[in-house]
């Protein structure tokens, strides 16, 4: 008697496969969906409650090492790579790791939350950038009466164009650095980018 054996290298066609169609709330279909559904729900706190002591120390010391780091280069080099994502990675990393220490040792905290993450990193991030873009590491060098002295009569060393540092002038023009582009983006935010306008 002969045996008859099935085919198995048959694709079924699309009628006989069954699809499996998420329902709503399914969590095992998809976990990240679920995950996403979580973090909608939980409240946001007020902006005053995510400006703590703790974030605004670790923001000083994410913004300490990418200043130092940022003033070699430029001092070094002259030129600044965006170092935007590798300050979000330390400050993440750094502040997990602080929580984690103080879980160690018994010292019950709260863990840092999203938005405390973020405050961190912005204000890390502006730390290196003022550092950078008020000219620490190029113009502001320069302005000092012994640059003008040693540069001696060479074009565009006019008498008198030097300027002695001081905390009230160059804290203005690091206020000026520093609002002047985000004041600049505000009316441009009214303006649309379409295609037929360049």
């Amino acid at each position: 008697m002969d045996a008859i054996i099935p085919d198995r290298t048959r694709i079924a066609p699309a009628e006989e496969i069954e699809k499996h169609v998420a329902a709503e709330g399914d969590r095992e279909s998809d976990p990240a969906l679920a995950l996403e559904r979580e973090r909608e729900l939980e409240p946001v706190g007020r902006w005053q409650d995510e400006l703590t002591v703790r974030g605004m120390v670790a923001a000083l010391l994410i913004g300490f090492i990418y200043t130092v780091i940022v003033m070699k280069i430029a001092l070094t080099t002259g030129l600044v790579p965006t170092l935007n994502v590798s300050a979000a990675l330390l400050s993440f990393l750094a502040l997990r790791g602080w929580t984690r220490l103080l879980d160690r040792f018994g010292i019950v905290s709260r863990p840092f939350t999203r938005q405390e993450n973020t405050i961190v990193q912005t204000c890390g991030v502006a730390c290196y950038t003022i550092a950078f873009a008020g000219g620490f590491g190029s113009t502001l060098l320069g302005l000092n009466k012994n640059t003008y002295e040693l540069a001696g009569d060479s074009p565009g060393n006019g008498p008198g164009s030097y300027k002695e540092p001081g905390i009230g002038w160059m804290t203005a023009f690091l206020f000026s650095c520093s609002f002047g582009g985000l004041l600049t983006l505000i009316p441009l935010r009214q303006v649309p980018l379409t295609s037929s306008s360049f």
